[in-house]
């Protein structure tokens, strides 16, 4: 698992770092890092044209050293200073030496100038900056993303918020963030995901001063172990049975879209207890269907209640009969609307509940999202004693005690009717098997991310190619060769 820190745990990290090691050291770590991941992703660096926006922090001397390495190799480098009575001196006067050139920011001709590079490095804040950009740097940020250069953010993007990734105002648009020691997690949730482009971690010998993460992003390998094959052992009771209340006769396709999902994810067994059977029957006749309340299903080890189901007693009856049990279950769409209005029944649970909501359900609860996900997923968690998988651009799932993940995985053309009915399937299927369920919620969020990935490659996707690709999308997560998924194992 990838840890997720704030600016505050970083900082704390770095004092005993910086009492050990020589002046300056930890700078010329992070700008040789910095420096050679722009040469990878530059393929040669003789004669590019390199703009560095600099400020007047630790992050602008970052930039101007590693500017320097690049100048050095025969780039053509132009520092633009933001505050030129401000900049680090040491680092300006190393990109000095090294053939590099100096300009103010407001100078004539620096936004061509920028808009012209072959590269443009963000050094004007750093982790501890807060607020938009101001006007000029704002005006060179804009700039950069209309010319045809790569954008590479030195640590944050700045103007994001390096702990929640929350944007007030303008802030540098990053094809790539070069981050050090550790990766903050303002450059993975919220509006700081999509400004931070693809994120590169430069080891800078932090890792021994990080406190234990209380914030994670799984790896293929960390879902994987969820997702492990059947062994010669297993039976159809012993891979987890999943029950399905999902579905309508207003909404039949949520009923088949989630039963598919969690039929096609892992499990030995699905029962469908919903009223939409004619349509789950007729779409997957290999899932046990029963014409009545939940209590009616037989053995279910994992539920999920909600998608289309409706709001009317029926489904409200149905909802407090799945609560009721001592079995983990999942809760979305129609039965958050009724959750919300009365959460007595999960405030009650022992046994693992997870409640995947999106913005406006999550609202339904008494509080807005705001700019801080990751806490006001924590937040709701806590107050309702159970998991949350908030779903958005990056889904954060947390549980009462505080534990959390990002998702790293997924595509914009996930936003699209029935995806969510989708996920929902997925995570009833993983919590079968065991996992707490903020794990759970972790894993199926990872799982249907990559799914759209691949289901996506072609072009637009709708809900039920999700469901087609899932045990594709598995294999590729457990690592198997796209050639070699029809293989059996040793």
């Amino acid at each position: 698992m990838i840890g997720l820190y704030t600016a505050e745990e970083i900082r704390a990290a770095e004092e005993p770092l910086l009492a050990e090691t020589p002046p300056g050291t930890l700078m010329q770590r992070a700008a040789t890092g910095l420096a050679t991941v722009c040469v990878r992703l530059l393929h040669g660096v003789y004669g590019r044209r390199v703009a560095l926006l600099v400020g007047t922090g630790n992050n602008g001397g970052d930039a101007l050293y590693a500017g320097a390495r690049l100048a050095a190799r025969g780039a053509r480098v132009t520092a633009v200073l933001l505050d030129a009575e401000r900049a680090h001196p040491a680092g300006l006067a190393a990109l000095r030496r090294a053939g590099g050139r100096v300009r103010r920011a407001e100078g004539p001709d620096v936004r061509d100038l920028v808009a012209r590079a072959d590269l443009v490095l963000d050094g004007i804040l750093g982790i501890g900056g807060s607020g938009g950009l101001r006007p000029v740097a704002a005006e060179l940020s804009t700039a950069a993303a209309e010319g045809a250069g790569l954008t590479v953010a030195v640590d944050v993007p700045s103007g994001i918020d390096a702990g929640t990734g929350a944007v007030d105002g303008a802030a540098f648009p990053a094809m790539h963030t070069v981050t050090f020691g550790a990766v903050k997690l303002g450059l993975v949730v919220g509006e700081g995901r999509a400004h931070a482009g693809q994120v590169h971690l430069v080891d800078i010998g932090l890792e021994p001063h990080l406190p234990a993460a209380t914030a994670h992003q799984l790896t293929d390998a960390d879902a994987a172990a969820r997702l492990a094959p059947p062994s010669a052992t297993d039976d159809k009771y012993s891979q987890g049975v999943v029950g399905i209340v999902a579905g309508s006769t207003t909404y039949p396709g949520a009923g088949v879209l989630c039963t598919g999902a969690a039929l096609r994810t892992r499990p030995g067994l699905v029962r469908y207890a919903g009223t939409a059977a004619d349509g789950v029957r007729a779409a997957w006749p290999e899932v046990i269907v029963t014409d009545g309340r939940p209590g009616d299903a037989g053995r279910v080890q994992a539920w999920v209640v909600g998608p289309g189901m409706g709001t009317d007693a029926a489904a409200r009856s149905a909802l407090d009969e799945v609560l009721a049990t001592d079995l983990p279950v999942v809760v979305d769409a129609d039965a958050l609307t009724l959750l919300a209005e009365d959460p007595g029944p999960v405030r009650g649970r022992s046994a693992p509940t997870l409640l995947t909501p999106h913005d406006r359900e999550f609202a339904r609860f008494g509080a807005e999202v705001g700019a801080d996900r990751v806490a006001a997923a924590r937040r709701l968690a806590a107050d309702l004693g159970c998991a949350v998988l908030l779903k958005g651009e990056a889904t954060v799932v947390a549980d009462a005690d505080g534990a959390a993940f990002v998702n790293g995985t997924g595509t914009p053309w996930l936003a699209t009717a029935g995806t969510g009915d989708v996920l929902s399937g997925i995570a009833g299927a993983v919590l079968a098997t065991g996992p707490r369920a903020v794990e759970a919620g972790a894993v199926a969020a990872h799982l249907h991310g990559r799914t759209g990935q691949l289901a996506a490659q072609r072009g637009p996707l709708v809900a039920g190619d999700l469901v087609r690709r899932l045990p594709e999308a598995v294999g590729r997560v457990r690592g198997l060769r796209p050639d070699r998924l029809g293989d059996s194992e040793a």
